[in-house]
């Protein structure tokens, strides 16, 4: 339920198809849309496809159903499916159920950082000469097909959104170390404004742990996690400081990277990792790609991609990053709104940036009302004009930076989308 174009739906298909299922694969997107995907599965027999739509009778005969996660939480397809007792797993939460005894997994959420210290404790654990396998919300990267590879005594790191995580509480698992960098206000027009029931998705990583396994938490959420869920919680609860020791260096810009390491670092002290190879692996270690992500210099203009901003508080996070740019950035930026408050970003941002250039969309309205007059603001309808448009409006010593606060849709298909394209037109130059 779900194929889409980002890899995942397509790696699960593929594997179960090469592994003998009679498959169904259904999504509201036609087949033209879908296109890529379709080919990449085009040698397969045993696919039926159910496109542009979803057959409530598919959900009524399956034996097992793996859904895409962002399926909204008033399906009526999977209360269908619940009615008929045919269960539905999703791929991460079904990944770490079929694993093997002996390997131990790691999950980590939060609503900014989770990729960031994913990627910096998978790196840490190959350095300490560990084999460690990385899924969950990878782009690409489809967990399922990662059970021909894992072997008793292996690591796995997840990175675990959300909507991955109501799978892991369908199935009541936990991973036996969890993280959990941060918690804000988010993903809002999926909650329908219901907080508590995006802090309760996101704490299905440490509500079926054990006395054995561990929690790390950023000091940013400890409180909102111990008023919460204090007495549920059975694991052993670590607070991360805010920053990494003092004779450590680091690469990754921004404050909140610090804290993001300290995260990595802490987690990696469990696993009995010596401090020396943390160390090196953070020293070294240049970020994610769309995250703050430091292109380089031409013309004299620094070109930065922070793709993965989302939210306003994270591209708040991002001019605050370069305050020796301060006045000197072309913040390009907004889109569709996920129903948040863009109040602060509207107060801070005119204080760093000396243009804005916004994709057309739900957010932007909201943002170019909040505004102070006289802030200079374009609104485009394509990452080409917004790309034109800062390089008329920079010179030599400023930044350009990509940094939505938003979502992607309306102008892009998908955050991806928006990535690639910025990064090609960097490429160009």
């Amino acid at each position: 339920m779900g194929l889409g174009l980002l890899g995942r739906g397509i790696g699960v298909a593929r594997f179960l198809a090469e592994n003998g299922s009679i498959l169904t694969v259904t999504d509201l997107k036609s087949e033209t849309e879908l296109a890529p995907a379709l080919l990449e599965l085009k040698d397969f027999s045993n696919i039926k496809y159910v496109l542009g739509q979803h057959n409530l009778e598919d959900f009524q005969i399956a034996d097992l159903i793996i859904r895409a996660p962002n399926v909204p939480l008033d399906s009526i397809y999977l209360a269908e499916a619940e009615s008929n007792n045919i269960p539905v797993k999703m791929d991460a939460s079904l990944f770490c159920e079929l694993l093997p005894d002996g390997v131990k997994t790691i999950g980590i959420t939060g609503t900014r950082g989770k990729s960031t210290v994913t990627t910096l404790v998978y790196e840490i654990l190959k350095e300490g000469g560990q084999t460690v396998f990385l899924g969950g919300n990878i782009r690409g990267v489809a967990t399922l097909p990662l059970l021909r590879e894992v072997k008793s005594g292996d690591t796995v790191v997840l990175e675990l959104d959300s909507w991955q995580l109501q799978g892991f509480g369908d199935d009541h698992i936990s991973p036996q170390i969890a993280v959990f960098t941060t918690f804000m206000n988010d993903h809002m027009n999926y909650y329908k404004g219901d907080m508590d029931r995006y802090l309760s998705d996101k704490a299905n990583i440490f509500l079926y742990q054990n006395s054995d396994d561990y929690l790390i938490l950023g000091g940013q959420v400890e409180n909102i996690i111990q008023d919460k869920f204090g007495s549920a919680i059975k694991s052993n609860i670590i607070v991360a400081t805010s920053d990494i020791p003092g004779d450590f260096s680091i690469k990754m810009v921004g404050g909140h990277n610090r804290y993001n390491a300290s995260l990595a670092l802490n987690t990696a002290r469990v696993l009995n990792i010596s401090d020396e190879i943390s160390k090196k692996v953070i020293a070294e270690f240049p970020g994610v790609e769309g995250r703050l992500e430091i292109l380089g210099t031409k013309n004299g203009i620094l070109f930065v991609n922070d793709n993965n901003a989302t939210t306003p508080e994270a591209a708040i996070a991002a001019v605050k990053s370069f305050p020796d740019r301060k006045g000197k950035i072309v913040l390009i930026g907004g889109g569709t709104d996920k129903v948040l408050d863009f109040t602060q970003y509207c107060q801070i941002i005119p204080d760093y940036v000396k243009s804005l250039i916004l994709f057309t969309g739900t957010a932007t309205d909201k943002i170019v009302e909040l505004l102070p007059k006289g802030m200079s603001v374009t609104v485009v309808s394509s990452m080409a004009e917004a790309w034109q448009n800062a390089l008329k409006q920079a010179e030599a010593g400023d930044l350009i930076m990509l940094s939505p606060g938003a979502a992607s849709f309306g102008v892009f298909n998908n955050e991806y989308e928006r990535n690639d394209q910025f990064l090609g037109l960097f490429n160009e130059i």
